[in-house]
């Protein structure tokens, strides 16, 4: 792993009573891009604004670059971008007059403050909302102006608060873009509830769920996890259906034939491996020897959503990391 430059050892939450961060431990390092994943009120956003330095542990340390976040507060603020939940944002300002705020908030000297508003609009295509209030916005533009101000001083750290909230799918697709052509030179953390946004951006994922850490992998180790992961689809006439299933179940490997709708008098069979095997080429060599009329055939790559609601549930959380 290259250098981290975010670092959070054993790092805690109390608001009273209540526990929501529970001794989280993790390092990211520039070049990654971390899915943050866990169910509402798991305690994903309090560890970011403890990180980002918005709240002070209970317990732990976190380091940004380097700099205690409690006793370096500043430094850690100069270089992070940091876009939490909701977007805050002074309603009666107009885009441009908020992120010139925001960048004399940085300190960015006047010299550049044309340049970096300039560049942080066209990262973010705000140009033509650029004067409006932003209480007359939509939710997607009030989004995307949180998002340029994350952005105006270049920061070595980026953290997200679900950063497509809002977002048409032409939007999302933008910013999953952005967010792949900066991470080569950051460190991106991205909190988000959209399992095909971890697919789509993320190069790692961690899950939390009651405050705690309970996973941490690749995207592609995670589909590996889910009980679709190499099942195979394959759709033919129903007339043909319990033949194909009785054959196909006494294949090496099958650990069970599902039955769905396939639409205009077709079935689909959803053929699911044991512990993941490979069967694709075998069913197909079968299909082919029994001359059955296939109108769909594909492998499946494994279901995230699978995935994440056996992590997260009691005995989801007592399985190891991904």
């Amino acid at each position: 792993m290259a250098e981290p430059m975010i670092e959070i050892d054993n790092l805690g939450k109390r608001f009273g009573a209540i526990v929501a961060v529970d001794g989280i431990s993790l390092k990211v390092a520039r070049g990654e891009v971390l899915g943050f994943l866990g169910p509402n009120g798991a305690g994903k956003s309090t560890t970011m604004k403890m990180v980002a330095g918005f709240l002070s542990p209970t317990s732990g340390t976190a380091r940004v670059c380097g700099f205690d976040v409690v006793e370096h507060p500043i430094e850690v603020k100069r270089r992070i971008g940091y876009l939490p939940e909701g977007a805050p944002a002074y309603p009666d300002m107009t885009a441009e007059g908020f992120l010139r705020f925001c960048a004399d908030v940085r300190g960015i000297a006047a010299g550049e403050r044309a340049a970096r508003v300039g560049r942080a609009v066209e990262l973010t295509q705000l140009a033509s909302v650029l004067y409006q209030p932003i209480e007359t916005l939509s939710k997607g533009f009030k989004r995307r102006v949180g998002l340029a101000q994350a952005l105006l001083h270049d920061p070595e750290v980026l953290i997200l608060d679900e950063p497509t909230d809002g977002l048409d799918p032409n939007q999302k697709h933008e910013v999953r873009g952005l967010i792949r052509a900066m991470a080569a030179e950051k460190a991106i953390v991205i909190s988000t509830h959209i399992l095909e946004e971890v697919d789509a951006v993320c190069s790692r994922a961690v899950v939390i769920a009651g405050g705690k850490l309970v996973a941490d992998g690749t995207p592609a180790e995670y589909e590996a996890l889910s009980r679709h992961h190499n099942a195979v689809s394959v759709t033919l006439p129903a007339a043909r259906s319990a033949e194909a299933r009785d054959a196909i179940k006494s294949m090496a490997g099958v650990a069970d034939v599902e039955l769905a709708d396939g639409g205009e008098g077709r079935v689909r069979l959803v053929v699911m491996p044991k512990r993941g095997q490979e069967i694709a080429q075998t069913l197909r060599g079968l299909c082919a020897d029994k001359d059955w009329p296939i109108s769909e055939f594909h492998v499946e790559r494994g279901k995230l959503d699978d995935v994440f609601r056996a992590i997260t549930t009691a005995k989801g959380k007592e399985q190891p990391h991904a």
